[in-house]
């Protein structure tokens, strides 16, 4: 095979070790170098000096975990001008019984030497540190949402049903009851009941006072309000975490206005494809290969002229959460119908409504690919987008309708007048 890159590098990356081998081109031979390090920061260091002491071009570590992060934050230092590749594992395994620190650092030497290696897309600096705040504010509402279900799950142990009256949970209204739960010894059910201030929940009074009848305790007034007490830490938490991402994502604000314009597409959602993505395009030749690396997109796989399974592959999960919450978003717009809701149906009809959602999700992330890279601002294509592209086959759909519930139609075409 032809030899790639002369001066190449693979790294073994663990918590307490990175082993290193080293693959020079003299003449027509390969001499290869090996050394451990210690993964403290002066050590990391050393191997930065040691690499750039035998003159090493390209550098190649696989994605073990949190542990290749800071190998390469150092590596990627302007001193050291390194081309760094982090590979996938499942890209390169190792063969049954060979395996050791030594033989992996070895082998992912000489795959890269060879060119037979593909690199994982990591963003630049700035946009890792959007991600690492942007995935925080995502754990913490699902601590939240934790929360919330020990909350319902409490109620239900006292056969307090005020799930069974009240949409959410953490509606002022339903917090201005839990309150009274949690602090009051002797209130009565009617008095609660009276704690409801809203306008839609006014009429449920009878229904509130027999879902409050019940006979707290000490013990469920102390767990309650311990509750209470951490979904208002985490609340407030993840207000300081959006403040915090607000102001650091203030040079994109005209992206992200662009970006909001699509339906079912917010602020979070926004936020959620900067910091993930990036706003650099180039590392994507196209959508699909986005759409791929996102999960987004049907599996390939064919053997002996079958396609097997379709389904999409893991991909990123946050990216495919957030455009997930905006396709079902966007299908479930009732005020005016849209061109993903009619898209939406399009597919469901035949799909099912799961697989309709991702391929809306797919279509959001193509539009926002496309407008990331050209800078262009979105625009809606109207509910009605693939009857104008295809007349011919909304008129034969429709009167095979008519045809089956038992019309005879003869349609004739308007006549439209010439516009001098």
């Amino acid at each position: 095979m032809k030899v790639i890159y002369r001066r190449c590098a693979g790294l073994d990356v663990h918590e307490k070790s990175v082993s290193v081998c080293a693959r020079i081109m003299k003449g027509t031979q390969v001499e290869t170098v090996e050394a451990t390090f210690p993964t403290f920061t002066e050590d990391l260091e050393q191997l930065r000096d040691w690499l750039t002491r035998n003159r090493i071009q390209r550098v190649a570590m696989e994605s073990t975990g949190v542990y290749w992060r800071p190998v390469w934050n150092i590596l990627e230092q302007k001193p050291a001008k390194l081309d760094l590749l982090l590979l996938n594992p499942q890209h390169v395994k190792a063969l049954p019984g060979h395996k050791t620190d030594r033989v992996d650092a070895a082998r992912i030497a000489e795959l890269l030497q060879y060119g037979l290696v593909r690199a994982s897309f990591v963003p630049p600096q700035e946009i890792r540190e959007l991600r690492d705040l942007v995935r925080r504010r995502v754990h913490l509402q699902q601590d939240r949402s934790r929360v919330c279900s020990r909350i319902h799950r409490l109620l239900e142990l006292y056969n307090i049903k005020l799930s069974s009256v009240l949409t959410k949970m953490t509606s002022q209204t339903a917090r201005s009851i839990l309150e009274g739960l949690a602090t009051a010894k002797t209130m009565k059910p009617e008095a609660l009941a009276l704690l409801a201030r809203h306008k839609r929940v006014r009429g449920k009074q009878e229904q509130l006072k027999k879902a409050l009848r019940c006979q707290p305790t000490d013990h469920f007034r102390f767990l309650l309000r311990e509750l209470l007490e951490e979904l208002d830490r985490l609340t407030g938490k993840m207000k300081m975490m959006e403040e915090r991402i607000a102001e650091r994502m203030a040079p994109y604000a005209e992206l992200i206005g662009r970006l909001c314009e699509m339906p079912g597409v917010e602020r979070l959602t926004a936020w959620t494809l900067i910091s993930e993505i990036g706003v650099e395009m180039s590392r994507f030749p196209t959508a699909g290969h986005l759409a791929s690396w996102c999960g987004l997109c049907p599996g390939n796989a064919e053997s002996g002229g079958k396609r097997h399974s379709g389904r999409t592959s893991k991909g990123n999960r946050y990216v495919r959460r957030a455009l997930l919450q905006a396709a079902w978003a966007a299908a479930r717009i009732t005020r005016r119908r849209t061109f993903f809701t009619t898209f939406f149906f399009r597919v469901s009809r035949k799909a099912g409504m799961k697989k309709a959602a991702v391929a809306v999700a797919h279509k959001i992330l193509a539009l926002a690919y496309i407008m990331i890279r050209d800078g262009s601002e979105y625009r809606e294509q109207g509910a009605d987008y693939f009857d104008r592209v295809h007349p011919e086959r909304t008129k034969n759909r429709l009167i095979q309708r008519l045809e089956r519930l038992g019309f005879d139609v003869r349609l004739t075409a308007k006549c439209i007048p010439e516009t001098s």
